[in-house]
């Protein structure tokens, strides 16, 4: 079967929900997330991904930057129809290596519908895949299995801390109103090792990872155009994620964050605790489009400098989910040292982002 004939249009995630159509559940604050169960699928839900993001070091020295993110999303257009080929689930995967060597980022991208044995999201723990591109947990651990265009990686990300539950006991606000949500749980400092292949060339890998899961509904307020983001594995074995929400003057409209020390203790972060300062911009040679790169992040009374891998971390998945962002491996460095690892997301730059 012709795995072409079924690759998704980008404009199904933005088609309204068609008449007669369930409605999208809402997030619920209070609503409390059990695991194994929320590890997998929530397929009433509109949008949905799976977010893995980390540093990478080959025998021998050399460091790169890798990043895999599986979307689900719930178009709402065909939900009553008994065709086998109507478009209930649409899933999109994208990944990633920022190598210093190139100067720029190696990635790739796949989408089809769910089903005919070409996509799944499946329920009760993290099992998705499109093809042979795939994330899966099982015996705590998870293995991801990538076949790109010019790399591909066969990973396995072991828990080395517990799992974070973000804003109010796995509850994300996004925006002033309650429904403007997110499910979101993180598990940081997660140990990777595995295979890495670039051009034919096969090397042994080892690093850390990061793993964010969310889901919702109604992800943005009307009011936001992007989002600025960043998960950081500390070198201390602390863990930072903050995020800011921008409105159309590039102010912050809505922030939020969780910060958790190297004994385990957790503290929620609010709007007044978070700033993204840029301090040097990027403009792509292929887009135009100019990005705050490095950015100074202030999370309650702790700063940190991000400074990127590389510059040229520019992913186009127009064609994918429908989005142009800057998504890059950074170094964290607190007063004048050195501190820690992770990622930097910068969305909404070139034009307004609409989930």
């Amino acid at each position: 079967m012709n795995r072409r004939g079924f690759i998704a249009s980008p404009l199904l995630l933005f088609a309204p929900a068609a008449r007669g159509t369930e409605a999208f559940p809402d997030v619920v604050p209070g609503h409390p997330l059990a695991f194994p169960r929320d590890f997998g699928s929530h397929p009433a839900f509109r949008n949905e991904w799976w977010y893995v993001t980390g540093w990478l070091s080959e025998r021998g020295g050399a460091e790169l930057g890798f990043q895999i993110t599986f979307f689900r999303n719930r178009p709402g257009v065909a939900d009553d129809s008994p065709s086998r080929f109507a478009p209930r689930q649409l899933l999109f995967v994208h990944a990633a290596l920022a190598d210093p060597r190139v100067g720029r980022l190696r990635h790739d991208q796949r989408a089809a519908r769910e089903g005919f044995d070409l996509a799944a999201a499946r329920e009760g723990d993290t099992d998705v895949a499109i093809g042979d591109w795939s994330l899966k947990r099982s015996g705590g651990s998870y293995r991801t299995k990538i076949a790109a265009r010019d790399f591909d990686f066969d990973l396995e990300f072991s828990p080395t801390q517990p799992v974070l539950l973000e804003g109010d006991a796995g509850v994300s606000r996004k925006g002033p109103l309650a429904k403007q949500a997110s499910y979101y749980y993180s598990e940081p400092h997660l140990a990777v090792k595995g295979r890495l292949s670039i051009s034919g060339s096969d090397t042994a890998v080892t690093g850390v990872a990061w793993l964010d899961h969310e889901w919702s509904s109604e992800y943005m307020s009307p009011e936001a155009v992007g989002w600025d983001w960043t998960g950081i594995n500390f070198d201390d074995g602390g863990a930072l994620m903050a995020f800011r929400m921008r409105d159309r003057d590039g102010a912050k409209f809505w922030a939020a964050g969780s910060s958790r020390s190297p004994d385990g203790s957790v503290r929620a972060l609010q709007t007044g605790d978070i700033d993204f300062v840029p301090e040097r911009r990027w403009r792509s040679p292929r887009t135009q489009v100019e990005y705050p790169v490095a950015m100074t992040v202030r999370a309650g009374d702790r700063t940190y400098a991000l400074e990127p891998l590389i510059d040229d971390q520019e992913l186009d998945t127009r064609s994918g989910v429908g989005v142009l962002y800057w998504e890059g491996a950074v170094r964290a460095s607190g007063a004048g040292r050195a501190v820690g690892r992770g990622y930097l997301e910068l969305t909404g730059y070139g034009k307004a982002i609409k989930l």
